[in-house]
């Protein structure tokens, strides 16, 4: 089982919030003030406090450096973190966080990324946040990170380039695929260092997963929100068997005016752009008439080109979409030898341990043909051969 941390945004995403939330929820102090050090930063400290938002009581956490240069570029920062003393995962994930960083500012001003100078994402204390995040989860154990939708404040904010509108353009440009919820606040509740940290470590959007809860910890911002408590909340658990391994999206058109000859080449096109599975259901609809559902079950980034195809190849005017979870067994092969040819063998594993095997039909046909046996013969040989193994 592994552990999961679970991100709960009230109050927005920032690199200090997180950090406060990951010492509350049980990592050591100590632990994160190496990271200066382990940088090679000189004149770092870290100061930690108890404080309450709409009484709800959390920590905050302040990075204070003697003499800070505000303006590093993206090589230097590379640098920094490249010559550090952290670990590989620790490591990694830091100058992945930056690289982000660089690329997103890089398309903002028009200039290649080597070229980015940071402007406040350069200080010491985002150098901290970045990395002081990736060492305290790792020494929270934990291997998976999901987060709730975090909040879409409008507003404006004063910049080294100017007056920028919220979220900042950097936020939003690394926030493609996280999911959204607009609130009325006006306030700047995800930063880029939020942002950055959580586009490289959030596995999954949306509810708490199932998990045996552990710790809770919450980390608190710097202003009071008129509306939310300005806290980050981490959720620590050990995840159960139980939880829902994929998410999928089911598409789905009535049809009462289609040419049913033409539905397997839609059907066709569908698998070709995707479609883990696609069926047909009859229906009686409106003013008595019979027709059909054409269903199509697919990974939520094949949804777009489905739907394109089913308003395309067929007479519907519209497809609704439903997004859902699936428990989903582990998958492997295998290919069991039998006289005149092979067969492949789905494998369904539930925690390691076996528990479907499944013949390849279509192999199973083309030995049969060649070899003048019966499908179903083929079959049965193919799948005892395979339980054998």
């Amino acid at each position: 089982m592994s552990r999961i941390a679970y991100l709960d945004c009230v109050g927005g995403l920032a690199g200090d919030m997180l950090l406060a939330a990951l010492l509350d929820a049980g990592a050591e102090l100590k632990v994160l003030r190496s990271v200066p050090g382990a940088l090679g930063l000189e004149g770092v400290e870290i100061a930690v406090e108890r404080v309450e938002r709409q009484g709800i009581g959390a920590l905050h956490l302040s990075v204070v450096a003697s003499d800070d240069v505000q303006h590093r570029d993206y090589r230097a920062i590379r640098g920094l973190v490249e010559a550090a003393d952290l670990s590989e995962r620790a490591r990694t994930r830091s100058l992945e966080t930056f690289r982000r960083l660089a690329e997103v500012e890089a398309g903002i001003h028009g200039v290649p990324p080597e070229d980015v100078h940071f402007h406040e994402l350069g200080s010491l204390d985002t150098l901290v946040d970045v990395c002081g995040a990736f060492v305290l989860l790792e020494e929270l154990g934990v291997e998976r990170v999901t987060s709730s939708p975090l909040p879409f404040a409008r507003g404006l904010t004063n910049a080294a380039h100017g007056t920028l509108p919220l979220p900042a353009p950097a936020t939003l440009g690394l926030l493609e695929g996280a999911e959204l919820v607009g609130v009325e606040t006006e306030a700047e509740l995800v930063t880029p260092t939020g942002a950055a940290i959580a586009a490289v470590v959030v596995e999954e959007w949306g509810a708490l997963p199932p998990l045996t809860l552990e710790a809770v910890g919450y980390g608190a911002g710097t202003k009071e929100l008129p509306d939310r408590p300005n806290v980050v909340r981490v959720v620590l658990g050990t995840e159960t068997s139980t939880r829902p391994t994929g998410r999928v999206v089911l598409l789905e058109t009535n049809l009462d005016d289609f040419t049913p000859e033409l539905v397997p080449d839609v059907v066709e096109r569908c698998f070709e752009a995707g479609a883990l599975d696609v069926w047909t259901c009859p229906v009686q609809m409106k003013k008595g008439r019979p027709g059909f559902v054409l269903s199509v079950l697919a990974r939520p980034e094949a949804q777009g080109g489905i739907a394109r195809i089913l308003l395309e190849e067929t007479s519907a005017l519209g497809v609704r979409v439903a997004r859902l979870d699936r428990y989903e067994l582990d998958r492997d092969e295998r290919v069991v030898d039998l006289p005149g040819g092979s067969v492949r063998v789905k494998v369904g594993l539930l925690d390691g341990r076996v528990v479907n095997l499944a013949p390849e039909h279509d192999d199973c046909a083309a030995l049969a043909r060649s070899t003048g046996r019966s499908v179903q013969s083929v079959w049965a040989e193919a799948l005892a051969r395979a339980q054998d193994t």
